[in-house]
């Protein structure tokens, strides 16, 4: 389902642009009438771009807070404007108990899927005041929520995520700009080849509904929270479960 002209003369940010949700919700932007600048660190960023008519993009690594500044400025120039930001760039990290979990690979997460994410925030709030008005979604999980066990590093940045928009939303509050998360169960996407197929099964057999998710289940979600509609629910988090969380 589509809602024609929802995004007419918005301009969206979104990382985590060329593959799975992140690239969902760049479809539905583009295809309801907004502009779109995707940002990807991974290959596959041109290949998005040829499918997604008319969008810009940029090659940018989130854990690197020079580069995100750099990123936001070309964008807002490119599109004329920054009016949404969707955060859906991240990585799940090793899959082991703590006693032998990787430190490389905490640090790893923590870079991208926490640190990343406020840079990417920080950089484009600035644009969004600058006009009265903006949406940012942050894509959580109910990792962040429930905890997945030997998923240490990305149940707590998640968890993070989740803290930190609830923070952010109150104090834009008032200021035009809106800021929510997602907290998905697991839905089909790439980032699940990064995970052992017992991890996978595991998650699965925490969803009440039986099934993983699919990504446009969780794209319709974001796409509300990033547009006008969602205008009385900030500082909040919106689930895409399947039952697993209810609160």
């Amino acid at each position: 389902m589509s809602f024609a002209g929802r995004f007419a003369g918005r301009a969206a940010i979104i990382t985590g642009g060329a593959s799975g949700l992140g690239l969902a919700v760049a479809e539905r932007i583009l295809a309801e009438g907004g502009k779109v600048s995707i940002w990807d660190v991974n290959g596959g960023l041109e290949e998005a771009l040829a499918r997604l008519d008319g969008a810009h993009g940029v090659k940018v690594d989130v854990s690197d807070a020079d580069a995100v500044a750099a990123a936001a400025a070309e964008s807002a120039a490119a599109l004329g404007r920054a009016d949404v930001l969707v955060c859906s760039a991240g990585i799940t990290g090793a899959t082991a108990p703590v006693q032998d979990f990787p430190i490389e690979s905490w640090m790893q997460v923590v870079g991208v899927n926490l640190n990343g994410l406020f840079y990417c925030n920080r950089a484009v709030i600035p644009y969004m005041l600058a006009n009265g008005y903006g949406r940012i979604v942050n894509v959580a999980s109910v990792a962040g929520k429930e905890g997945n066990p030997n998923a240490s590093a990305y149940s707590a940045t998640k968890a993070g995520v989740i803290g930190f928009t609830k923070s952010l939303g109150k104090e834009l509050a008032g200021k035009g700009v809106i800021v929510n998360a997602l907290t998905p169960a697991t839905f089909e996407s790439p980032i699940l080849e990064q995970l052992p197929q017992s991890q996978v099964d595991y998650m699965r057999s925490k969803i009440p509904m039986g099934r993983l998710g699919e990504v446009h289940e969780s794209a319709a979600m974001v796409c509300f929270m990033a547009s006008e509609e969602c205008s009385f629910t900030t500082a909040s988090t919106f689930d895409t479960s399947g039952g697993r969380t209810t609160y």
